[in-house]
């Protein structure tokens, strides 16, 4: 689907160092965003756990960076009953390189069976079941981009409202 198709909805920008502060801006933000853009979906709140969930997990992840310098920036954007969220952060080129792997295994056919053993393995890294469960438990579509300064940006497409039929 273009870009072009998407409305944004909401843009929050916030430094690093204010963000990773604390562990609790993740679900704060999380549950913020969830419920301005829910409001005029079908099943609101069930629309607005889902996104919460969600967007926490993702929050999560950049939190985990632990980089203090530059900025986060959480762009939402909707086409018609597909969310759309983007995550830029300040990510070293060590760690984006990491992600663009878990990000490549997604794209294999028996998602299922994978996310089933990666969360049967107590070993294995915390982002690849994040990223593997929104994948299969939302049916996730999730790319990456990664731009100049160690930033990187998370895609992901959500396709909550057909969730919730």
């Amino acid at each position: 689907m273009k870009d072009a198709a998407f409305e944004q909805l909401l843009k929050l920008e916030m430094e690093m160092a204010t963000f990773t502060a604390d562990w609790l801006h993740c679900d704060q933000l999380s549950n913020y965003v969830a419920r301005m853009v829910s409001h005029d979906r079908r099943d609101p709140l069930r629309h607005s756990n889902l996104l919460s969930s969600a967007l926490n997990e993702l929050l999560e992840m950049s939190f985990r960076t632990e980089v203090q310098e530059g900025e986060l920036v959480f762009g939402f954007y909707r086409h018609q009953k597909l969310e759309r969220i983007e995550l830029s952060f300040p990510c070293p080129s060590q760690q984006q390189r990491f992600y663009c792997e878990l990000v490549d295994c997604l794209k294999d056919s028996d998602k299922l069976a994978v996310y089933i053993d990666i969360i049967a393995d107590e070993t294995a890294p915390i982002e690849q079941a994040v990223l593997m469960g929104l994948a299969v438990n939302y049916d996730a579509g999730i790319e990456l981009r990664a731009t100049a300064g160690d930033t990187l940006t998370f895609i992901v497409d959500l396709p909550l409202e057909r969730l919730l039929n």
